[in-house]
């Protein structure tokens, strides 16, 4: 008997639609060929529905998502719409909501990608990070207060307690293993200036590599040496794991030394419940309609969504056909 999935779709705003029902194309090719269904179910969260009902995400719209197995998302940002809206009230609701406390992002070339890092190829550029995805700068802990006056002040910030760092770490640890590669861990962080927030972070770092993965070796950069080396010898990288605000920035960074953002692609990981899985791109509203932008990081992030749905074979097979009609 075929396995059967319940898969949400979150097409959203500007080009979003276009891309999502490209990979959806590609799901349930692959669903034919590898012998499972698809159940999907698609949802019209996004910028012309809050500027047509005022309401960012319905109130039942988190325990909705739980029904479903995963979660394929196109892109949320609207040019009508204020900044930080659809942002936080879609986007990171959804996160915090459904306890998608990883954020992994592949930083992966593939053969026929122009890199912009002279002399860089696929043998050099094929490492993860793993980007903490719960805490950090993004709980919205702070405020404003006098606003509006020469003396206002503006706090937000960055939390950690040491049970998000731990389970983590634990993930990064544990697909560093499951990789096989260089099983090199590096802790991305600021520990001579954050010195609490990293403490922490190299602490729980160091202790738990001691005590349960002594076969994985353990390295430490400043987030502005990993951005440094991830320019000039990506080649160093198997799995980087860091904070969100840092993992926020560094994946861009990776995403544009693999070919760009119509490459890459990302999940919102709950190990135990319902992820998320997205292009890198934003909605590019300029385009909406023209049927030009690249749909290979959407189709790259449903790849990532049948691997996590245990389809290992159907990713794979996504994965070499993406490889096929780039290197073609």
């Amino acid at each position: 008997m075929s396995k059967s999935y319940n898969i949400a779709v979150i097409g959203g705003d500007g080009t979003g639609p276009e891309v999502t029902r490209e990979a959806v194309k590609v799901l349930q090719a692959s669903a034919r060929k590898f012998n499972f269904k698809l159940n999907l179910t698609d949802y019209d969260f996004g910028g012309k529905r809050y500027l047509k009902t005022g309401e960012v995400l319905p109130a039942n719209a988190s325990d909705e998502m739980r029904k479903h197995d995963a979660i394929l998302l196109g892109a949320i940002g609207h040019p009508d719409v204020k900044p930080g809206i659809l942002e936080k009230g879609i986007l990171l609701k959804l996160r915090f909501d459904l306890d998608q406390y990883i954020n992994l992002r592949p930083v992966k070339l593939y053969p026929g990608v122009e890199c912009p890092l002279k002399g860089k190829g696929p043998a050099e550029i094929d490492y993860v990070v793993v980007r903490e995805n719960s805490g950090d700068a993004y709980t919205g802990t702070g405020g404003i207060t006098m606003k509006g006056t020469p003396h206002e002040v503006a706090v937000q910030s960055s939390v950690y307690s040491r049970f998000q760092v731990d389970r983590c770490l634990r993930y990064a640890f544990e697909l560093t293993r499951k990789r096989n590669k260089k099983k090199t861990l590096a802790l991305c962080g600021k520990t001579n200036v954050l010195t609490f927030i990293y403490d922490l972070w190299e602490r729980a770092f160091h202790e738990m590599g001691e005590r349960d993965y002594k076969d994985i070796k353990r390295e430490y950069y400043h987030v502005d040496a990993t951005c440094m080396w991830m320019v000039k010898n990506p080649e160093w990288f198997d799995v980087i794991v860091t904070g969100n605000l840092f993992g926020d920035i560094i994946t861009d960074l990776g995403a544009i030394t693999q070919g760009g953002m119509g490459i890459a692609a990302g999940g919102n990981i709950n190990p135990e419940g319902v992820s998320m899985f997205e292009p890198i791109g934003g909605s590019a509203p300029k385009y909406t309609g023209q049927n030009v932008i690249n749909p290979l990081a959407t189709i790259n992030a449903a790849s990532m969504m049948l691997d996590f749905l245990g389809e290992k074979k159907a990713a794979q097979d996504v994965e070499n056909a993406i490889i096929k009609a780039l290197a073609s």
